[in-house]
């Protein structure tokens, strides 16, 4: 792990402590590691009318989502870069991973792996762009031995 990349965890009151502070820092490094980048993200875990007013605010859709990414425009001469900020919903993701069928580990990594892409600028506003950061998804997972998140796709989307 880099010692030079730091990740701040902080809970809505009343939010259980799942996945740990230890297990959300390890997702989140294993990331930055693999893709040569270090830095500070700061990361809060919320319910869901939190998360609802963040997206509404920053989004305009006026409802609850699994998980924001907030990148931090800074100039790369700081000493130490604040990559950014990660909003989650835990009651969301719980759901999410209950409804297709997924271990809630698996459903929290992959969640965590994206929103942390997402702040080291991938996307996938278009076509192209989603299968590579699909494809970046599936690869860090791997290393972690969890499975294709998106292989159900067709099954799961069908059913949105």
């Amino acid at each position: 792990m880099n010692p030079s990349s730091i990740i701040t965890i902080s809970r809505a009151d009343g939010l259980p402590e799942y996945p740990d502070d230890v297990v959300l820092e390890a997702w989140c490094l294993h990331v930055l590691d693999a893709q040569g980048e270090q830095g500070h993200i700061d990361i809060r875990l919320m319910g869901s009318d939190e998360i609802q007013a963040l997206n509404r605010q920053y989004r305009q859709r006026d409802q609850s989502t699994n998980i924001l990414s907030f990148a931090a425009p800074v100039p790369a001469s700081l000493a130490e870069r604040h990559l950014g900020d990660i909003a989650a919903c835990a009651e969301v993701i719980f759901d999410e991973a209950r409804h297709q069928n997924k271990p809630l580990p698996h459903h929290w990594a992959h969640m965590m792996t994206h929103a942390v892409l997402h702040l080291l600028g991938h996307d996938h506003i278009d076509e192209a762009q989603a299968e590579q950061m699909e494809q970046l998804e599936r690869d860090l997972l791997a290393h972690l031995s969890i499975p294709d998140p998106y292989l159900d796709r067709s099954a799961n989307s069908a059913e949105s």
